[in-house]
């Protein structure tokens, strides 16, 4: 069976591509992984499968990429005949893309960067996941913290607001406000390939984390 793994977020400039390359590549290594980028014309993660292919062809990994919910649902149906992950890269705004995205897929990451900002901004998304759940019940959306740092006061009080303010699950892995995320993104690499051990180490854990998630969904 499939897994799709949809990285949504109304806000952009907060991890989106670096979470779903991320996670795509981490993937990769285990099972065939297909990575859809639907943020276009930007088109991060398309951009980083170019820069990893031109080093050496993918191992697992298939890049495509979809410009309306009509072709992101055809795309995934095609897919997931020979993929056992789909992760999908999606645009930064509430549409008829994000609503697919979330009805499809077995588990949705939102990204949130430690600002009231990004907080206030995903509130608005929360109305289209409740109108998604009314097309498949049990529609599980979770937090992700991106660029955390986890000993700040203000990081602490953010993740609490986060918890009254959105009602959303939080994962347990929160990646940092590291370089090394940029730095490997821009080399088509994921930063478990990269020189900086704690992201290393942060990646694992997050693959790790979401394919525990999935096999709860399968048992």
């Amino acid at each position: 069976m499939t897994q799709i793994v949809g990285i949504i977020q109304v806000k952009g400039g907060v991890g989106r591509s670096t979470i779903a390359t991320n996670l795509a590549a981490a993937f990769s290594l285990a099972k065939p992984t297909a990575l859809i980028d639907c943020d276009l014309p930007q088109g991060t993660s398309a951009s980083w499968y170019a820069v990893r292919k031109s080093e050496a062809p993918p191992t697992n990994l298939t890049l495509a990429t979809a410009r309306d919910y009509r072709e992101l649902i055809a795309t995934a149906k095609e897919l997931s005949r020979d993929h056992r992950y789909i992760v999908i890269d999606a645009p930064p705004r509430i549409a008829e893309m994000t609503r697919a995205i979330i009805v499809m897929s077995s588990l949705c990451l939102v990204p949130l960067g430690a600002s009231a900002a990004e907080i206030w901004s995903t509130a608005d998304l929360l109305r289209t996941i409740e109108a998604a759940r009314a097309y498949r019940a049990g529609i599980d959306v979770r937090i992700v913290w991106n660029r955390f740092r986890a000993r700040t006061r203000e990081a602490a009080d953010l993740s609490e607001a986060a918890r009254k303010e959105l009602g959303l699950s939080e994962l347990a892995t929160r990646l940092g406000y590291r370089v090394a995320y940029s730095e490997a993104l821009a080399r088509g690499l994921s930063a478990d390939e990269w020189l900086d051990r704690t992201a290393h180490a942060e990646v694992r854990a997050l693959a790790e984390e979401v394919r525990e998630i999935l096999k709860e969904k399968v048992r």
